[in-house]
């Protein structure tokens, strides 16, 4: 760690090099943070982490790269003292579920204020048991039942089979006959709902429940032929 007893050495993650430095500002102002290095990408920030040793690491869930995970857990190999909070736009339950699995000690939505800020990161430094959340009760409640099966509308599931197809959100909402606004309000919520934190994350994640059809000009897959005692039923790769 390079903070000493007094100090909270803290590194900021991520790809957005205004809030980087607006976060920075905020945490400057406290006498006893000290932002010891950016980054703005997966291997930026595992880097990052292994040359400093931070007391604690703001971690935006939408960095390019490794998915945030992933991200986490490389993180934890290398330096298990640094204490993890997660900033994100999402609280899906599934993603946050995924998070608290890979060891962070923290989910702050960015609509957060400052203050809640500066004392998740005490927090998790002065109590490396402690457990801040700043999520939605709908998410806090699936997390803690163990989550739930998730269900689209059908205006969700055409919107995100068109998602799928690569159609803009102008695009779609020409086709329906709706406002963009409307398009990327239905998104968030699809978003949401799935713990995804992009349009190809919640695409694959529909597809891999089966919760959207896959795009038509994609051939089915065909069945291994001779399968061994699976006479008359098809089996696939």
């Amino acid at each position: 760690m390079t903070g000493t007893d007094n100090m909270i050495s803290i590194a900021v993650i991520d790809d957005h090099a205004l809030f980087r430095e607006g976060l920075r500002e905020i945490l400057e102002a406290q006498e006893d943070f000290e932002v010891v290095g950016e980054a703005g990408d997966s291997d930026g920030a595992v880097a990052l982490v292994e040359r400093e040793r931070p007391d604690v690491v703001l971690l935006d869930v939408e960095i390019p790269g490794d998915d945030a995970t992933q991200t986490v857990t490389r993180m934890r190999e290398i330096s298990p003292e640094s204490q993890i909070i997660i900033l994100s736009m999402y609280d899906g339950p599934q993603l946050l579920s995924r998070l608290l699995a890979a060891g962070i000690r923290g989910y702050l939505l960015k609509s957060v204020h400052r203050q809640e800020l500066i004392s998740a990161v005490r927090s998790v430094r002065n109590e490396p048991d402690r457990l801040v959340l700043a999520v939605s009760r709908d998410s806090f409640a699936q997390v803690q039942g163990g989550g739930s099966k998730v269900v689209l509308t059908d205006r969700e599931r055409e919107i995100l089979e068109l998602a799928a197809q690569a159609l803009s959100n102008y695009q779609i909402a020409t086709r329906l006959t709706l406002t963009e606004a409307t398009i990327k309000r239905h998104l968030h919520n699809i978003f949401t709902k799935l713990g995804a934190v992009s349009r190809i994350d919640a695409v694959n994640k529909a597809l891999a429940a089966s919760l959207i059809s896959p795009r038509r000009d994609q051939p089915a897959p065909r069945p291994r032929p001779n399968t061994p005692g699976l006479r008359g039923q098809r089996s696939f790769p």
